[in-house]
């Protein structure tokens, strides 16, 4: 099993970018993205997302650990 690596959601949404999420509106701190054919998701502009947050992140746009962390790295 993956670790889940302590990340920003500035590289989140980088991430998210890659595989089709654009952004469509922000609102304080919080962007919204949105993808065809999945569910929204709002990811905070936080320096430091936590472990639990991050998970449910991913289960929201049905990733799994081990697919962000390779996304990551590129």
């Amino acid at each position: 099993m993956t670790r889940l690596p302590s990340v920003s959601g500035k590289k989140v949404i980088k991430v998210f970018e890659k595989i089709g999420y654009q952004i469509i509106r922000q609102k304080g701190s919080h962007f919204r993205l949105h993808c065809l054919n999945k569910e929204p998701l709002t990811i905070p502009n936080h320096k430091n997302l936590a472990k639990g947050l991050l998970r449910k992140i991913l289960r929201d746009s049905e990733i799994t650990t081990k697919e962000f962390v390779k996304l990551l790295k590129k």
